[in-house]
């Protein structure tokens, strides 16, 4: 990865406690999965930001690589990469995510 591609994703994703790369945007995610990430910090009435990564295809690419996660959507709080779908719906179920999300926005 350059390192122009490099600190455009660093920056985008220290640009809110919350961040979520997905397909589509939290008005309108455009696959199931971003969706899904979506709906449970709604529920949890968290502030995040998100990047539509259909909207650029070096995001796309890169942000595979950065986090070394192969599937998008990609949460990231404080900086730390979390997980996709999947996780986050189990760090949910287990209330897990809460406690995580209220320490990180404390």
């Amino acid at each position: 990865m350059d390192s122009a591609l490099q600190a455009r994703l660093e920056a985008l994703v220290a640009s809110s406690p919350i961040f979520v790369f997905m397909k589509g945007s939290k008005l309108m995610p455009q696959c199931g999965f971003s969706n899904n990430v979506v709906q449970i910090l709604n529920s949890l009435a968290v502030p995040f930001e998100t990047f539509d990564v259909l909207s650029d295809m070096e995001i796309r690419q890169g942000i595979k690589e950065f986090s070394n996660w192969p599937t998008i959507p990609q949460v990231y709080v404080n900086g730390e990469f979390i997980g996709g779908s999947d996780i986050l719906i189990e760090l949910y179920n287990s209330g897990e995510l809460r406690e995580t999300l209220a320490v990180a926005l404390a």
